[in-house]
């Protein structure tokens, strides 16, 4: 350390300036206490932040894939109620045909 860091926290020598001195002595110590807190703590606030993003991130995953849920539900719905629709996706998706049917495969 250098002579006037350990003159800081020397309080034999504050003399007239004790008030200025003894700020600049708390707000060293803020300053490291922050610091600790901020980025070196296991549960520091910047993996805090972080970690809210991650949440943020996995919310609107879950609502995406709640919402193909609710689509596919919809889907088997229909499937299930009306032959016609599926029928038409049988013909379309897995090439069904019924007999006699000409069929035309096109690429």
């Amino acid at each position: 350390m250098s002579k006037v860091s350990k003159d800081i926290w020397n309080r034999e020598k504050d003399g007239n300036n004790h008030e200025k001195r003894s700020f600049l002595r708390y707000f060293i110590i803020s300053t490291a206490i922050c610091i600790v807190f901020l980025f070196v703590k296991k549960d520091s606030v910047v993996r805090l932040i972080g970690t809210g993003f991650t949440i943020h991130r996995q919310n609107k995953e879950m609502r995406y894939y709640q919402k193909q849920i609710n689509d596919l539900d919809r889907q088997i719905r229909v499937l299930s109620n009306d032959r016609d629709t599926l029928e038409t996706l049988a013909r379309e998706q897995y090439l069904f045909a019924e007999p006699g049917d000409d069929v035309y495969l096109t690429h």
